[in-house]
């Protein structure tokens, strides 16, 4: 089976996700922003084996331990697409600029784009390209488990900030509206911050998502 658990981490509560295939015990942590000591623990503690490192995007509350933990794990950065990669390269100024530890400046070891997919162990996630909170954003679904990791593009009863560089409004609604909400009502997601919900919940009752 297709495991997960929702770790907060760094002052902001940002959601990391460990996810893991019971069947080869590989793991992959999802947007690893900080606090990598309680992350290894939660690894340790089920006797996984972690494999990669995915990022939704390069804010410093997700992304802010990935060039720390790939380095010293030797571990592949995958995610977030192309367009962050103004976020990835102000990393540092993000980490003085929010009093996090100094965050280590990396290089995807893959880049993601819309229509890619990942995969842990057995199992395999669908890529989304969700730009809008920043222009490369990205979004991992799950269609076996109908679970989508959606970092800041949704959440419960909100959407993104695009009030940010490169942030647009306009895409975030676009990609919530013909990419997320078309996956289906059932489909549960875990946000870069807060609760779970799920799309068809948001879809009914999101007041950023009702006509206007």
């Amino acid at each position: 089976m297709f495991q997960r658990l929702t770790i907060p981490v760094t002052p902001f509560e940002q959601n990391c996700s460990l996810v893991w295939c019971d069947a080869t015990h590989e793991a992959a942590l999802i947007d690893p922003g900080g606090d990598l000591g309680k992350l290894l623990e939660a690894v340790e503690e089920r006797g996984l084996v972690l494999k990669a490192l995915w990022l939704t995007h390069a804010h410093i509350d997700h992304a802010g331990g990935t060039g720390t933990l790939a380095r010293e794990l030797d571990l592949p950065i995958i995610g977030p697409h192309p367009g962050d990669q103004f976020w990835i390269d102000g990393l540092p100024k993000q980490s003085q600029m929010f009093g996090f530890p100094q965050a280590e400046l990396f290089t995807p070891t893959r880049w993601l784009k819309d229509g890619d997919e990942v995969s842990i162990g057995e199992h395999t996630l669908k890529v989304l390209h969700c730009p809008g909170h920043t222009p490369g954003h990205v979004v991992f679904f799950h269609e076996g488990t109908r679970h989508a990791f959606v970092g800041d593009v949704l959440f419960a009863g909100s959407i993104g900030r695009t009030d940010f560089p490169q942030g647009n409004h306009a895409d975030l609604i676009n990609a919530i509206k013909t990419k997320l909400l078309p996956l289906g009502d059932d489909v549960t997601f875990t946000p870069g911050h807060g609760p779970e919900s799920t799309f068809g919940e948001e879809r009914r009752y999101n007041p950023f998502l009702q006509a206007r």
